[in-house]
């Protein structure tokens, strides 16, 4: 079976994944600056980098959800029993890597990839791949860092998009109770338009927005909130959904009603969220994309919610070949969604690479067509993280 993507602009790149081309950033500004410069935004057709904007063309083989610079640690608490606080405490290790691989995010050190230099070395390797850009999906509440991620692109000349609005409410900034939609929906224009945290650094994707289930107040405050900011700005969304069959289809009801451009938002984490083809097939019919984010995850174990058997990338591989033959090729996007030390090589997990040198072949293998997945790695990321015009003044 040859399982066919459509022909959209297609791009095609050599085989072993080429090495990443040189980029030519555009320059924005607007001269201006506060709420004149915001009026004055308009990036229609180019894609926002931490370096700059770019054409949609230079992005080349891109991962749309991954961290290269995150602190869950705080959603984590230290547990209650004695003997217990040990393995909380305890770095990554030789010696606990194989606990840790089960029980990723009861050790602290494990959910914080906080060192640039470490990083600069894992994306490297993904560059070697043939790799050209990837999407930061770190949002306020989990420790953004836009210095150290323009770092990371410039020591390895991968293109980085970063993340905007908010993470799920654990994670909420201590007043958001008191924060209006206004007061929310302002502080991600800003990032987007004027830079994040006082650096010129500006966020390209609105995202990840974390959603819990059931959807909490202040969440869907920010997925009201995100939707106002991408009809001001044209970036696109990036949606964390809560772990529930239903979910993505109820935060897709809430951005609709607010006016979000569904053919510009991505739904991610489609594999521990969604089972049935019937709720894939209602997703990808209201025009979103669907990203399957956590490639390498192979154990069936999930402990966010261990009601919900992980599925492996064979499962993965066959849901997108069945979407794909539905007519929704151009609506697949894949990524790893690594967050923790025991996923990166140096720790001897799989690494950003993993999707181009363990993934790409068994496609090929199950009867991908190689149009199909160039439209997974090239020009699916390019389309969805293209800015469309702003659609009302700030």
């Amino acid at each position: 079976m040859c399982i066919q993507g459509e022909s959209r602009n297609r791009q095609t790149f050599a085989k072993p994944y080429g090495e990443v081309r040189s980029v030519s950033y555009l320059t924005c500004s607007t001269g201006d600056s506060g709420r004149n410069a915001m009026a004055n935004f308009n990036l229609e057709g180019n894609v926002q980098t931490v370096l700059g904007a770019i054409n949609p063309a230079q992005l080349g083989i891109t991962l749309t959800h991954e961290h290269l610079l995150i602190d869950m640690s705080p959603l984590f608490a230290p547990p209650e029993q004695a003997g217990a606080k040990g393995f909380y405490y305890e770095p990554v290790s030789l010696q606990n890597v194989g606990r840790i691989q089960h029980w990723a995010q009861r050790n602290a050190d494990n959910v914080q990839l906080t060192d640039v230099a470490t990083a600069i070395d894992e994306v490297n390797i993904y560059q070697q791949y043939g790799g050209g850009s990837l999407v930061d999906a770190t949002s306020i509440g989990i420790k953004r860092d836009a210095e150290g991620l323009a770092r990371i692109s410039r020591a390895t000349g991968v293109r980085i998009v970063m993340g905007a609005s908010y993470y799920v409410d654990d994670s909420h900034p201590a007043n958001m109770d008191d924060m209006t939609e206004d007061d929310a929906m302002s502080r991600i224009v800003l990032d987007v338009t004027e830079g994040v945290d006082g650096t010129p650094h500006k966020s390209g994707v609105i995202g990840e927005v974390g959603c819990s289930w059931p959807l909490m107040p202040n969440e869907r405050k920010a997925l009201r909130a995100s939707a106002r900011a991408q009809r001001i700005t044209g970036a696109p969304i990036l949606i964390h959904p809560g772990r529930d069959e239903t979910a993505p289809l109820e935060i897709i009801e809430v951005l609709r009603e607010a006016g979000a451009d569904l053919e510009r938002t991505i739904v991610g984490h489609i594999d521990r969220t969604v089972f049935l083809h019937e709720t894939l097939l209602q997703i990808a019919e209201s025009g979103c994309y669907l990203e399957w984010d956590l490639f390498g995850t192979e154990q069936s174990y999930y402990g966010a919610n261990s009601a919900i058997d992980m599925p492996n990338d064979a499962k993965r591989m066959d849901d997108i070949a069945w979407l794909a033959s539905q007519g929704y090729g151009h609506k697949i996007l894949v990524s790893h969604d690594i967050c923790t030390k025991n996923r990166l090589e140096r720790y001897g997990g799989h690494g950003y690479a993993y999707i181009l040198g363990h993934i790409v072949p068994r496609m090929g293998m199950r009867g991908f067509s190689q149009a199909l997945i160039d439209d997974i790695l090239v020009n699916n990321p390019a389309t969805a993280l293209t800015f469309a015009a702003p659609q009302e003044a700030s």
